[in-house]
């Protein structure tokens, strides 16, 4: 028996920046909006910014209930949320959300959790990437490795709507830090855009330590081997072939035919080239569609959730 559909705000709120869906009962998305209001920004007054941001979303029902994901359920968010354990169904999710006290709003507002894992003596979290893996299972993407590109780009294992593990590795943020701070930022002068540079930095990546070849990009630059100019690009193929090496050694003999990466075209760029090097298909999954799925799949089950 489907269940009943309900108008709903989706929020995809994290550390820098939100964006806020409003999905009719359709399934359509009737109204959008995005803005610099993450959690740094709106922490002390966040019902107050989430009433704002619903203002700004054109034809809202009155009681349409909101369901957030990303940092906001973080210890710097509205209200921690404790992780749920991976290897659980991406669709158990609907029944795993927290509900968060929001009096003056006069609807029901919850928060996604996010999701632990943790094996061979290592542990890893996420938050708001379990959100769009939901959406990726909704579309029928139910099993294969994803990319999440990003400040802390996450790789996972999916199995049958399931997420069996998971990866995160600081690619966004490092490059951030090394391409305009210290030596490398030295080094590297009016960049370029080198897709021949970019490749000699994934085959670095293959074999060396990543503080080693990290030191190599400069070498190559005081030395006259590399022009400085195409340090940046080096750089990124150092970071994320650092990322795709360790897939592949986890791989071995049997890497997938095809990786799915949800993130947007410019994200997943130097993803697509790094595929084509490693003699892997890319698929590239729209953010916005996937989100959209999650939320497709969790408005006919929110308010039985919530109550």
């Amino acid at each position: 028996m489907s269940l009943p559909a309900s108008a709903l705000v989706g929020i995809d709120w994290g550390t820098t920046n939100r964006r806020a869906w409003l999905l009719a009962p359709d399934g359509t998305c009737a109204a959008e909006a995005a803005d610099d209001q993450g959690v740094l920004a709106a922490r002390g007054r966040f019902e107050a910014s989430l009433a704002d941001l619903l203002q700004r979303l054109p034809g809202v029902p009155a009681d349409a209930p909101v369901v957030m994901s990303g940092m906001i359920g973080s210890a710097m968010g509205w209200q921690e949320v404790p992780y749920v354990d991976a290897d659980q169904p991406l669709e158990s999710l609907a029944q795993a959300l927290v509900p968060v006290p929001a009096p003056t709003l006069g609807r029901p507002v919850a928060i996604v959790p996010g999701v632990r894992w943790g094996g061979d003596g290592r542990v890893d979290v996420m938050r708001g990437e379990e959100t769009q893996l939901l959406g990726a299972v909704a579309l029928g993407v139910r099993d294969g490795w994803f990319v999440l590109p990003g400040t802390h780009s996450k790789w996972a294992e999916v199995r049958d709507g399931r997420l069996v593990a998971f990866q995160t590795f600081m690619t966004g943020e490092l490059y951030a830090l090394l391409s305009t701070q210290g030596t490398l930022a030295a080094a590297s002068r009016d960049p370029v855009t080198s897709p021949a540079a970019f490749e000699a930095g994934v085959a670095a990546a293959r074999d060396g330590t990543l503080s080693n070849t990290l030191f190599g990009c400069r070498a190559k630059v005081v030395t006259g081997e590399m022009p400085a100019a195409h340090a940046a690009s080096y750089l990124s193929g150092l970071l994320m072939g650092a990322e795709w090496h360790d897939r592949r050694r986890t791989w071995g003999d049997q890497p997938p035919a095809q990786v799915h990466v949800i993130g947007s075209r410019a994200l997943a760029e130097g993803h697509a080239a790094a595929a084509a090097l490693m003699r892997v298909r890319l698929d590239i999954l729209d953010p916005r569609e996937v989100h959209l799925a999650a939320l497709r799949h969790l408005a006919p089950r929110v308010r039985q959730a919530l109550s």
